[in-house]
């Protein structure tokens, strides 16, 4: 964003210093690890707020108040070289990076509770997870009994089939009636025929019906996981919108807070 910024440095008013960044006096052990103590305890309104100008002049406040002499921008490029060598230090020994690079602990603990911070955040807004949907899937092995059920309705009808054609048949021994005889026997077996057919259909049908029922039953339900994701989705990114601009308001004030403060400063060091 400001990579220029640290040219045209005499356009600030805070301090006196003339050199741009890093290049005024070497900045101590004892300074940096009170710098860093200092940015430790604001890194939560970094991340908080986009408007960062205004923290570093605080930094370089709170340096004044502890005897050290930096402007804003100074204490800004100290803290982006120290976050190089730290990301650089990745791949060194530990005994290495003592001699290396004093400073590696503190940044570390930094960073770290930074990573908790969101971790928290998220906790917190992502919770009331989706187990009410399980019992869905139960359902799904109830394929095996479906051949059994099918059959009981027709097992009973054919039974009864066979028992009644062989009594009709017993009766057609007198010679006169025997074509009639034949030919109702016939006509019935056909009838009785077709309703074992449409009986077998019905329970195809039945059991189809069925198939497809459970199958619907579980597109919504997994329908229902997904829009059910999607909406903790939406809520979630509602809750950080909202967070965020809770976040901006309360750091518009902090902002006014701190150049109402500096401005003070300021007017007490030209009494």
């Amino acid at each position: 964003m400001d990579q220029g910024a640290h040219h045209h440095h005499h356009h600030m008013s805070v301090s006196i210093d003339t050199t741009g960044g890093d290049r005024f006096p070497q900045w101590s052990i004892q300074e940096t690890r009170e710098f860093l103590m200092i940015r430790a305890e604001l890194d939560q309104t970094f991340m908080e707020t986009k408007r960062n100008k205004l923290l570093w002049e605080v930094i370089a406040t709170k340096m004044k108040e502890k005897g050290y002499n930096r402007s804003a921008e100074q204490c800004k490029c100290k803290w982006k070289n120290l976050v190089t060598r730290y990301k650089g230090c990745e791949t060194m020994e530990p005994e290495a990076l003592r001699q290396q690079f004093p400073f590696y602990n503190e940044l570390q603990a930094i960073f770290a509770a930074r990573m908790q911070r969101m971790l928290w955040s998220e906790a917190e807004g992502g919770a009331g997870g989706s187990r009410k949907k399980a019992g869905h899937f139960s359902s799904e092995d109830e394929e095996e009994n479906e051949e059994s059920d099918g059959d009981k309705g027709t097992g009973r009808k054919k039974k009864k089939i066979k028992g009644h054609t062989s009594t009709t048949s017993g009766g057609g021994s007198s010679s006169g009636g025997n074509i009639n005889n034949l030919r109702e026997i016939l006509e019935d077996f056909l009838k009785q025929q077709m309703q074992i057919e449409m009986q077998w259909q019905e329970a195809y049908e039945a059991r189809e019906k069925e198939r497809t029922m459970k199958e619907m039953e579980w597109r919504k339900a997994m329908q229902s996981l997904e829009n059910e994701r999607i909406m903790m989705d939406r809520r979630w990114r509602e809750r950080e919108e909202q967070r965020r601009m809770r976040e901006e308001a309360r750091a518009e004030k902090r902002d006014a807070l701190i150049t109402a403060l500096l401005n003070k400063l300021r007017r007490e060091e030209n009494m």
